[in-house]
C-alpha cells in the first residue's frame, strides 16, 4: 500500500448557484485499509439513504478488488493453481483494462503482477535485520512478474487466465481509484451533481462545492511529518491522485530503499523525483498513472506524459539545495488543465 499526499481544501467564496441554501452531507470512514471522506451537495439529501448506498458500493469493490480479503474475487484469481481461464466479473474486466493500458504504455512499468517483489523488498513486515535481497532473489522473483507476458484477458468472454499457476495479482495501485469512481457513480444515480470523493487522499470531483466554486486541492510537500501545500489547485469534474516515496521506505548501510518498486529492474526506485500528481478523466486512470509516473521519474515521466497528453506534476529533490529543497515540473496537459478550470 502507498500513502497518497493529496490534502482536500474547501474553499469559502461567494456565488452559490443553488436555488436554496443547499444541504452538505459528509460521510467518513475506513475503507480498503485507509480512510474515505465524501462531500455531496443538493437538495433534501437523504444523508441516512446515501450512507448506505456508499457503505453497500465500498463492500462491493471490496469483494472484487481488495488483496487484504482472502475471499475477494482478485484473492480468489491469485490463489487459483489452475492456468485454464476464469470468469470474472464485468467490473474486474474494467479495471484490468485499464491496467493493461497503463501498463503497454509504461512499457511496463506499471505492472499489477508486482507483488512477488512487494514481498521480496519487505514491504510489509519488515526488521532493520532483515538483508536486502540478493541478485539471486531479485532475479528469481522477475520470473513470476510480468503483467502482459504472464496474464491473458478476454474482455468480450469476461475471462482472465495466467499462464503460470504461481501467479497473483496486486490491485493496490489502480483499485483505489476505481473505488472512488464508484462511489461517485452511486452519488450521481442519487440525482447528485456537487460532490467530493476521496479514499486515502486519491480523488474525484464534479461540480461545485456548498459556495458554488470550483473544489479545491492542495498538493502536499513532500515532508514526512508534515502536512502542508506545496501547491493549491482548482480542480472540477475530474479525478486526481499522487503518489510519493517520502512515506513508505527503510534504510540500510545508509542507502535508502522507497517502497516505489520498478519491475523492469525489480528494484526499488534510485532517481530525485519524491512525489507526482496526476489529473484524469476518472480517478482510477489517475490512480495507476501517478503510480507509473513516480516509477518512470521525472524525465521519463515528463517525456511519457508528453507523447500522451496527460496533466502530470512532478515534485523532485534538489540535491544542490539542501535536505527541503525541491524542484516542481509539470506537462503542458496540466497547465491546460488548471486554466480551464
Amino acid at each position: 500500500m502507498r500513502l497518497v499526499p493529496v490534502l482536500a481544501f474547501a474553499t469559502l467564496l461567494s456565488g452559490c448557484l443553488f436555488d436554496k441554501e443547499p444541504e452538505v452531507v459528509r460521510l467518513s470512514g475506513e475503507t480498503m485499509g485507509t480512510t474515505f471522506n465524501i462531500t455531496a451537495i443538493g437538495e433534501d439529501l437523504d444523508e441516512n439513504a446515501l450512507a448506505t448506498a456508499v457503505e453497500a458500493t465500498l463492500a462491493d469493490v471490496n469483494s472484487k478488488m481488495s488483496n487484504w480479503d482472502p475471499n475477494s474475487e482478485v484473492s480468489t484469481f491469485s490463489a487459483a493453481t489452475s492456468t485454464d481461464a476464469m470468469p470474472v466479473s464485468a467490473e474486474f474486466v474494467h479495471v484490468m483494462q485499464a491496467a493493461n493500458e497503463v501498463h503497454e504504455k509504461t512499457g511496463g512499468t506499471f505492472d499489477v503482477t508486482l507483488g512477488p517483489l512487494i514481498e521480496l523488498w519487505g514491504f510489509g513486515p519488515r526488521t532493520p535485520e532483515d538483508p536486502v535481497p540478493s541478485d539471486a532473489d531479485i532475479q528469481s522473483a522477475l520470473e513470476s512478474v510480468g503483467q502482459n507476458r504472464l496474464l491473458t484477458l478476454d474482455a468480450e468472454a469476461g475471462t482472465l487466465s495466467k499462464s503460470d499457476a504461481g501467479v497473483g495479482i496486486n490491485l493496490s495501485a489502480i483499485a483505489k481509484g476505481y473505488g472512488i469512481d464508484a462511489v461517485a457513480e452511486t452519488l450521481r444515480d442519487a440525482g447528485i451533481e456537487n460532490y467530493l470523493v476521496e479514499i486515502g487522499g486519491d480523488l474525484v470531483t464534479k461540480g461545485e462545492n456548498d459556495k458554488g466554486e470550483i473544489w479545491r486541492i492542495g498538493i502536499e510537500k513532500p515532508q514526512a511529518g508534515a502536512q502542508s501545500p506545496q501547491l493549491i489547485v482548482s480542480v472540477g469534474d475530474l479525478g486526481m491522485a499522487s503518489s510519493g516515496d517520502y512515506k513508505n521506505f527503510f534504510e540500510q548501510d545508509g542507502v535508502r530503499y522507497s517502497h516505489i518498486i520498478d519491475p523492469t529492474t525489480g528494484r526499488p526506485i534510485t532517481h530525485r523525483t519524491t512525489s507526482v500528481t496526476v489529473l484524469a478523466e476518472n480517478a482510477m486512470m489517475a490512480d495507476a498513472w501517478a503510480t507509473a509516473m513516480l516509477a518512470l521519474g521525472q524525465e521519463k515521466g515528463l517525456e511519457l506524459a508528453e507523447k500522451h497528453k496527460l496533466a502530470v506534476y512532478f515534485i523532485s529533490r534538489d540535491v544542490t539545495g539542501g535536505e527541503d529543497a525541491y524542484i516542481t515540473v509539470h506537462s503542458t496537459a496540466f497547465k491546460d488543465a488548471l486554466s480551464s478550470n
